[in-house]
């Protein structure tokens, strides 16, 4: 073995060329804070070795694809848990760089002299991002077609290029074959090599300008000194990283590919969730987690403020991250004396959070054949007056139903009708109806002043758990009659 190694040696000069690399000094303060990059390397080389095998078996045709992932799912041999691997090794990798950003920016890693280390690392970030999505797609199922739909129509909007762009990622005007190849070659070939190159860079560079020490309260970053005294500090009191921090490196990267095993065989793979069919649009197709903040807050925010969080935050938000090291270049690195950076990571957290929980949570999407696939319960017509009849028929017609929920039956994007009486009087249900407000639309211009009258007039019977017992007959509350029902009138439009 030894003359093996010697012969390989000889001609390739490894020592020279990586010894010191591998040997290099770094600060003995560098410990368990500093293994999420190499935890994020090597989920990265995880993600190559599973993509590989992943191609041999997966088909990147409109008319295969989805068959083939289904082949994998249940008829080749340990196929799931590939996937599995795959799709897990993704998150992780997402999350354990989402963690290695938050410490650079705590530690204040992006400071002098680590400016371009830090830039090079936003740009990982965002390329590691369009991983996954890619890799969505190419699950080329209802969340992945959908899914492309959204994140084309995002494209779209950017000024001047919007329509070339999406006619160049797409190869045609809609989604299609050609567009599943375009896909495919992304997350094959384009992202995966930019990569590459961006961590060659970045690891390069962690070299040359050396790892961050962990900052000391009090210790200000001075252009002028820093050099000289990092590598003062760390010729006397620093370590090699081979075997010592390259030894701690090695232990977290065991556990993080435990945990993705572990993940891998309990949850299993993701998807593919029903075959891609744009005439379905009885759908309620959803991003991967870590999209689901953005999700959430295209469904929260009004038509008009969309485009600006589609273009404008985006170019905003890597513009700041590429800006903070000239714009904070020197000063304070601990974080306790950043108070303002500390605060920032909490909101962003919690914000994110957040979104998250509610992209989960909310019903985002009506129940589109609810008004015609769900008929009223019986207990909320009987004994009705004609007005009150007609008000439910048009409470029917009209697709409230959609929306709204009666006997937990129905739509959940609004607030369930069944005691609306008890929330809202006869003037508010009308100005409700006539005006929308929150996230329902104004019905004024769809309802004549008679059925107006008549959905009130049946709201305004609706008291929660009075209703079975009104059905019986019995029942504690009064209720309302037509003379406590205001009339609409044309006239009364200027008082709500």
């Amino acid at each position: 073995m030894a003359r093996i190694i010697d012969w390989f040696e000889e001609r390739l000069g490894l020592k020279d060329t990586l010894g010191p690399s591998m040997s290099h000094a770094v600060p003995s303060s560098a410990k368990w804070w500093y293994v999420f990059g190499s935890m994020t390397l090597m989920l990265f080389m995880l993600q190559i070795m599973t993509g590989i095998c992943l191609a041999l078996v997966y088909v990147p045709s409109a008319d295969e694809a989805y068959a083939s992932l289904e082949y994998l799912n249940y008829d080749q041999t340990m196929g799931w848990f590939l996937r599995a691997l795959h799709v897990w090794g993704s998150h992780l990798m997402i999350a354990m760089m989402s963690i290695h950003m938050i410490q650079v920016f705590l530690f204040g890693a992006f400071k002098y002299p680590r400016e371009l280390t830090w830039i090079v690392g936003v740009l990982l970030f965002v390329c590691t991002l369009g991983m996954g999505f890619t890799g969505q797609v190419l699950r080329w199922d209802q969340d992945a077609y959908w899914g492309m739909g959204v994140g084309m129509a995002m494209a779209g909007r950017v000024p001047f290029i919007g329509p070339g762009l999406v006619q160049f990622v797409l190869g045609g005007p809609i989604i299609g074959g050609e567009s599943l190849s375009r896909f495919f070659a992304l997350h094959v070939f384009v992202l995966p090599g930019s990569l590459i190159a961006l961590i060659g860079v970045h690891l390069l560079l962690v070299i040359k300008c050396g790892i961050n020490e962990t900052p000391t309260p009090g210790v200000l970053v001075d252009k002028k000194t820093y050099r000289e005294t990092y590598e003062r500090e760390v010729h006397k009191r620093g370590m090699p990283f081979f075997p010592n921090a390259a030894g701690r490196d090695m232990i977290a990267c065991g556990l993080v590919l435990g945990l993705l095993f572990t993940c891998a065989m309990l949850f299993g793979p993701a998807g593919p969730n029903g075959k891609p069919d744009p005439m379905l649009i009885h759908t309620a197709p959803r991003p991967d987690f870590w999209f689901q903040s953005i999700f959430a807050v295209l469904a929260l925010l009004p038509p008009y403020m969309e485009t600006f969080l589609i273009i404008g935050f985006p170019v905003l938000a890597a513009g700041v991250l590429i800006m903070l090291p000239f714009l904070s270049g020197d000063g304070e690195k601990h974080w306790r004396r950043r108070p303002i950076s500390v605060l920032f990571v909490v909101f962003l957290m919690v914000c994110l959070g957040g979104l998250t929980y509610l992209a989960y949570k909310a019903p985002w999407s009506p129940v589109m054949q609810a008004w015609s696939g769900i008929p009223t319960p019986v207990q909320y017509v009987q004994g009705r007056s004609p007005l009150e009849l007609q008000g439910a028929m048009v409470v029917q017609n009209k697709q409230c139903r959609n929306c709204h929920a009666l006997d937990g039956r129905g739509g959940h994007r609004g607030p369930a009708l069944d005691d609306v009486a008890t929330r809202l009087n006869a003037d508010q249900i009308i100005r409700q109806v006539i005006q929308g407000g929150g996230n329902m639309p104004a019905y004024g211009k769809h309802l004549t002043p008679s059925e107006t009258t008549a959905v009130t007039a049946f709201l305004m019977t609706l008291h929660g758990q009075n209703m079975h017992e009104e059905a019986s007959g019995f029942s504690m509350t009064p209720r309302p009659t037509q003379q406590d029902v205001p009339p609409f009138f044309p006239e009364r439009i200027d008082a709500y």
